[in-house]
């Protein structure tokens, strides 16, 4: 198996960390492995990310999002309407920034949890509210929790596979 199969094989939803802290160079590299994501057209990715390392700030993220709880470092993912080139396909942007940071946390070691905001508009508000966005243009679309696997939630291999969900030429 490459090391890049290991990689999305191994990739688990962690949902509980140690408090070790993640570096800030653990922290850029996974940044940018969200903007090397393919967008709807090149340079003009809406994706936007807010780093957030304030346990006060985290503690009122998790009254709405409680997985955040015991994070060390998340990062809210924002789509910036007025980048999009497609006004309609930012959230698959964002998935697509999205999933590439948590295989990129997997490569460095790290966990991470992908916790939904949009298209919830109760949390979205709520989410908006706490970092100042004008929710119309700045759109927050989840937040991504990152740091050391707590004991019993390791990224490990989990056999997804099921033949029965493919087909060929037609549904």
């Amino acid at each position: 198996m490459s090391d890049f199969e290991e990689i999305i094989n191994n990739r688990r939803s962690i949902r509980e960390y140690t408090k070790q802290d993640v570096s800030d160079e653990d922290i850029l590299k996974i940044l940018k492995a969200g903007m090397q994501a393919p967008g709807s057209r090149l340079g003009a990715e809406p994706w936007e990310f807010v780093v957030i390392r304030n346990r006060e700030t985290l503690d009122k993220i998790a009254e709405i999002k409680p997985r955040v709880k015991t994070a060390p470092v998340a990062i809210l993912l924002v789509a910036n309407i007025e980048r999009a080139f497609y006004k309609l396909h930012w959230q698959q942007d964002m998935s697509a920034a999205a999933e590439n940071m948590l295989l990129e946390a997997v490569n460095l070691g790290l966990g991470g949890l992908w916790n939904g905001v949009a298209p919830t508009e109760e949390t979205m508000e709520k989410i908006a509210g706490i970092f100042g966005l004008d929710n119309e243009n700045q759109i927050p679309f989840c937040i991504i929790t990152i740091g050391y696997p707590a004991e019993g939630w390791e990224n490990k291999f989990m056999d997804k596979f099921d033949d029965s969900r493919i087909h060929y030429e037609k549904y």
